[in-house]
């Protein structure tokens, strides 16, 4: 068994409240869950509202298929208009 973990800190300059942070971290938690085989959470900064901490983790039997999930949530990440990837951590347990 290999389990995945990608922890990505992402800021969002254009949130001005609280509410407009959940939005966009519910709807990027969304969409992710919906397309990759991972478990996602907040993990940090929940009362900053220009700023999260997001982490991901997935299991699998192989270390290429984790390896493949998390790359693809990283890319995701990359592609979300309405945040900035900041820092991505990636562990391999």
């Amino acid at each position: 068994m290999i389990i995945g973990l990608l922890q990505a800190r992402l800021s969002l300059p254009q949130a001005h409240s609280l509410k407009d942070k959940r939005q966009v971290i519910k709807s990027l938690k969304d969409r992710v869950r919906q397309r990759i085989n991972v478990s996602v959470a907040e993990v940090d900064h929940q009362d900053f509202w220009q700023s999260a901490a997001l982490a991901f983790v997935t299991v699998a039997a192989e270390r290429v298929i984790v390896d493949q999930r998390l790359s693809e949530v990283q890319k995701l990440l990359h592609s979300e208009v309405r945040a900035v990837l900041v820092d991505v951590h990636t562990e391999i347990l």
